[in-house]
């Protein structure tokens, strides 16, 4: 255990004394750091720095937004193994995979220090004789960015660098089971050169800190990622406000096996896109749909890849699925598992709560069949190992399954028939459609996001992120 105290960045100044213990998943006897927790002063002192901060920033040259954040993607990159560490120990992933997100944090910040040396407008004619039109975008203003637990240092990555990239100051809420990864990139940010104020960190509660931004009438923009309900709230207050503001919510991805799939292709993307990361990706899929001709040499293959999946310390070498991110979310699992059989779906495997060497919130991947796409097990977002698989007659019924949901973010096919590959990338209703590839995992410079209840406004990564963060201006001079 630490002795540090991670305080809140406010103004400039690292600030706070009231502090919560983050405690590590994989090892509940274990304290991560002390990190302090904002009240809603605090929220209000934030935003006043970053209103303060705005005139300035937002007229700030392009060499020196570029520097700050290529800086920070050097430093990220130079530190890939210690945050990375850090990341598996408070949010529970596997230390790959926590190393592979921060460098793809690096990749995002280097991405827009590029993009702040290539900010571009319009020069067109008037329809009018002797008058000039140029088209511009504005930073938005003081923006308001609230990150989950699952992804600590991606999503604030590519929230906070397109925010600085294209002018913006900020006022940043993670979530408060993972507040160590946010602090980092925070005081890496602040030592790479930040000016006061143009960032502004907040940890603590949502009901507090979290509430104090969604009634503030100081902020341009709020971008969330988080669960429905409270994107439902975000969005709300957002309105009361005349607000602009972007969610990422909730999914229930499927994943479609066809008949003529390479079997070894399908089960590898279903075991992915399902179980690793724990389950808790809001791109992961926990609804396969599986025509009649292949279900069960699927499922027998996919049963037979779980047993040789290894559950254990996210820190430990071969450890192939970390924990449960808390107790809360493993309540959750374990009681979807309980409502999964009484609804009359078949456990086909695990569903069990193991113990390990270190005390942890340890959930077997779980896996259930003959479930239908009407079961709230189908319908419901659980995020965790939790799938069911769903037996269809035909490609036509697998396409229509996959688009019985009301989330709409991500949507996968195994097939070997470009026929169906081509109908399915246009016929799926998902903001993202994978082929032969897991439903989970994207790359940083192309856009992110969904539709339906999935996700609201514009897209997210690359050059897309422009549209959340700036504002058109367009301007007439008579010549």
């Amino acid at each position: 255990m630490t002795d540090t105290l991670f305080r809140n960045l406010i103004g400039g100044e690292w600030t706070g004394s009231a502090s919560t213990p983050n405690i590590n998943p994989s090892n509940t006897k274990e304290v991560v750091g002390n990190y302090c927790s904002a009240e809603a002063a605090d929220v209000t002192d934030a935003i006043g720095a970053a209103k303060a901060a705005f005139p300035s920033w937002s007229r700030s040259g392009i060499l020196e937004r570029h520097a700050i954040l290529k800086k920070t993607a050097d430093e990220i990159l130079a530190r890939k193994d210690e945050l990375g560490a850090l990341l598996a120990r408070e949010e529970g992933k596997t230390l790959p995979e926590a190393i592979g997100e921060t460098i793809r944090a690096s990749q995002i910040f280097g991405f827009f220090a590029g993009e702040a040396l290539r900010l571009a407008g319009e020069v067109l004619p008037s329809v009018r004789p002797n008058i000039g039109v140029e088209i511009t975008r504005d930073p938005l203003g003081v923006v308001g960015i609230i990150t989950p637990w699952n992804f600590p240092i991606a999503i604030p990555a590519w929230k906070i660098a397109p925010a600085l990239c294209y002018g913006n100051t900020i006022v940043f809420k993670p979530a408060d089971l993972v507040p160590g990864c946010a602090w980092a990139i925070v005081d890496i940010l602040h030592r790479a050169g930040l000016p006061k104020g143009v960032l502004n960190l907040v940890m603590g509660k949502g009901s507090v800190v979290g509430q104090a931004m969604l009634d503030s009438p100081d902020l341009a923009g709020i971008t969330f990622t988080g669960s429905t309900g409270t994107g439902k709230r975000v969005a709300s207050a957002s309105i009361e406000h005349n607000r602009k503001f972007q969610l990422e919510m909730g999914g229930k991805n499927p994943m479609v096996v066809l008949d003529d799939a390479d079997l070894t292709i399908a089960v590898e993307a279903a075991a992915n896109s399902g179980f690793f990361s724990t389950g808790q990706r809001c791109t992961a899929s926990s609804r396969l749909i599986v025509t009649e001709g292949i279900h069960d040499k699927f499922v027998a293959a996919l049963t037979e890849k779980l047993k040789t999946v290894v559950v254990d310390n996210a820190m430990k070498p071969g450890t192939h699925i970390g924990p449960v991110v808390d107790e809360r979310q493993l309540k959750t699992d374990t009681d979807y598992i309980e409502i999964g059989k009484k609804e009359g779906a078949k456990l086909a495997f695990g569903g069990e709560t193991i113990t390990r060497e270190t005390p942890g919130f340890y959930l077997q991947p779980t896996l259930f069949t003959e479930a239908t796409n009407q079961m709230r097990i189908s319908r419901e977002e659980i995020f965790g190992p939790v799938v069911s698989v769903i037996r269809v007659k035909d490609y036509e019924e697998a396409l229509a399954t996959a688009n019985d949901t009301p989330f709409g973010l991500s949507s996968g096919i195994a097939t070997t028939s470009l026929k169906h590959a081509t109908h399915f990338k246009r016929n799926a209703e998902a903001g993202m459609v994978m082929v032969n590839l897991p439903t989970a995992g994207v790359d940083f410079h192309v856009p992110f996001g969904g539709r339906k209840g999935s996700s609201f406004g514009s897209r997210e990564q690359g050059k897309y992120a422009a549209e959340f963060f700036t504002s058109v201006k367009t301007a007439y001079t008579l010549a």
